[in-house]
């Protein structure tokens, strides 16, 4: 077994094993910051979850289908509704084609131009702090010694405990977001992120859909957002089934059958969308005593320095929030910590954004954890009835709700269900950052018609009644 020494004697070494969004940050900072680095990735293909199997085809996927589904379900005069034709092949060629693209542009590329990044196949464990042995991919092993080591190695779908379920074909996100078939009758477990996108994805393909949630759609969110979203899927024609678990899983070959205390459901197809798992198993993590939660995510602190000292660890392998540009900030972060430098990851002002139609967006608390902070709050919550751009968009769907501390009128949090969810909440999240009150933000011009005016007049309710005011909320 060969010893690989990957440093000379004055310049630092770095092994990251992974090659996502969170390792090729600190690879590309570490560089920058003078060190060598050695990168390994046990898959087939460089780039980690979000731009292969993650992120980037399902939001191809998630605008494709809504593009089919409003040629039968737009509420514009003029011209007729009518069922789109779908190729799917077609669909998922042009979907990976662009992965391809942008898997070759934002990781490929860059160690092909990089000499201070090298790329090592195989699967990586720990010997001792300082030393990771590799089993390569054509069965040699080699042993890696570095001055600090990184793991950026995420996470994969978690599949529950469900009498049956394995021994069935069903999917994960991965097969359903490049499958060519639309099923006729599609089965989602699961009530929180990415079931939800592709359960109303395939729906606005054509399929009939059900959705099995453990607890209730977005549970960890405020209720509104669930109930409200939940209105929705069912206004789509998705059946949602709350607090119900599978007691069994059965495929006779043509169908997948869910025994459930609303009697037998089946289905020609069964997505699990139940969550996600990170991938540390094989990492041997115990012979360096890396310490873990109960799912096995590595515990790191605000520096990302794991309890060993020369071991740090980003992205979804960790107990931080599974976001890409969370991944990519941590591992920005590590490895400037890695080379010398003192920054911390601030995730006080955290947007996150679900892309569903109308899209969730949130940032900052919710009343409840405001309330568990012991923090005194006051809301407002505006549908969208109230927003003259959602108005002429013919799509009055959802709300926007500002959270602020009684006592200072500062802006704590905001929760939105809207079109274009996503763009309004980066608005919300700079008033937070930026210490705003309410009355700050009412006082803001926000172009009209747009949607992020919501904003604005939702902070303007906490003092005036909008429904007198002028077209532009002046």
């Amino acid at each position: 077994m060969p010893n690989l020494e990957q440093h000379s004697e004055n310049t630092l070494s770095i092994a990251i094993v992974g090659t996502g969004s969170g390792g090729f940050a600190a690879a590309i900072q570490a560089v920058e910051n003078g060190a060598k680095v050695t990168m390994i990735e046990a898959g087939e293909v460089i780039g980690g979850t979000c731009v292969n199997i993650g992120c980037v085809p399902s939001k191809i996927m998630i605008r494709s289908a809504s593009i089919a589904y409003l040629q039968g379900h737009h509420a514009i005069d003029g011209f007729p509704l009518k069922q789109a034709k779908i190729d799917r092949g077609a669909m998922v060629a042009q979907q990976q084609l662009l992965v391809e693209k942008l898997r070759h542009a934002k990781y490929e590329s860059i160690l092909e131009t990089n000499p201070n990044i090298n790329l090592l196949r195989g699967m990586a464990r720990f010997e001792d702090a300082n030393t990771l042995i590799v089993n390569n991919v054509d069965g040699c092993e080699q042993s890696i010694k570095a001055d600090r080591i990184l793991l950026a190695t995420g996470a994969k779908a978690a599949v529950p405990n469900i009498p049956g379920l394995k021994q069935t074909p069903y999917w994960t996100s991965t097969e359903a977001l490049i499958t060519e078939t639309i099923p006729n009758h599609l089965i989602v477990l699961g009530g929180s992120v990415i079931a939800l996108e592709l359960a109303q994805a395939f729906r606005h393909l054509g399929s009939e859909v059900t959705l099995l949630a453990r607890s209730t759609l977005l549970s960890r969110e405020d209720p509104e957002i669930g109930v409200q979203l939940m209105a929705v899927f069912e206004g789509e024609g998705i059946r949602v089934l709350n607090h119900t678990t599978p007691e069994s899983v059965n495929y006779d070959g043509r169908q997948f059958i869910l025994k459930t205390q609303h009697g037998e459901i089946s289905a020609d197809q069964l997505l699990v969308a139940t969550g996600r798992q990170p991938n540390t198993t094989t990492l041997a993590l115990e012979r360096v005593a890396v310490k873990t939660d109960p799912r096995g995510a590595i515990i790191v602190d605000d520096q990302l320095r794991t309890n060993v000292e020369n071991i740090y660890a980003c992205g979804d392998c960790t107990h931080l929030p599974q976001f890409v540009y969370v991944a990519a900030a941590a591992g920005t972060r590590a490895a400037k910590n890695m080379t010398g430098e003192d920054v911390t990851l601030d995730l006080a002002v955290m947007p996150a954004v679900i892309f569903t139609n109308p899209q969730v967006g949130t940032v900052g608390l919710s009343e409840a954890q405001a309330h568990m902070q012991g923090i005194a709050t006051e809301s407002r919550t505006l549908n969208l009835e109230n927003v003259p751009r959602a108005i002429a968009n013919f799509d009055t769907r959802g709300f926007i709700k500002l959270v602020v501390e009684k006592s200072s009128g500062r802006l704590l949090g905001c929760q939105v269900l809207a079109a274009e969810g996503g763009e309004i909440i980066q608005s919300a999240a700079l008033v937070i950052r930026n210490h705003m009150t309410v009355t700050d933000l009412a006082d803001q011009l926000f172009p009209y018609l747009t949607m992020v005016e919501g904003l604005k007049l939702t902070a303007q309710t906490f003092n005036k009644d909008i429904s007198q005011l002028s077209c532009c909320a002046g």
